[in-house]
């Protein structure tokens, strides 16, 4: 049976040290993943706000779950890693 697939969406931006910490590790876990550009699109920035009541980056939502900042285990809970 193959394996789950995972939902995740990054919304994040070109300079945030985090989020390319968090691009990183869904890399090394083989884990696809959508990112949203929050400083280009201000649609979608305020989409992650709806989301998170949160304005920083990097806002992950991994399989309906939002997790604010690089939360390793936080991310591996939500991804079953």
């Amino acid at each position: 049976m193959p394996a789950k697939k995972n939902s995740v969406t990054i919304y994040s931006t070109p300079t945030c040290s985090y989020c390319k910490m968090a691009k990183e590790f869904f890399k090394e876990h083989n884990v696809d993943f959508k990112e949203v550009d929050v400083a280009a699109d201000t649609m979608a920035a305020q989409e992650m706000i709806r989301k998170s009541g949160q304005s920083g980056v990097p806002v992950i939502e991994a399989n309906g779950n939002i997790i604010i900042g690089f939360d390793k285990p936080a991310l591996k809970k939500a991804l079953s890693l």
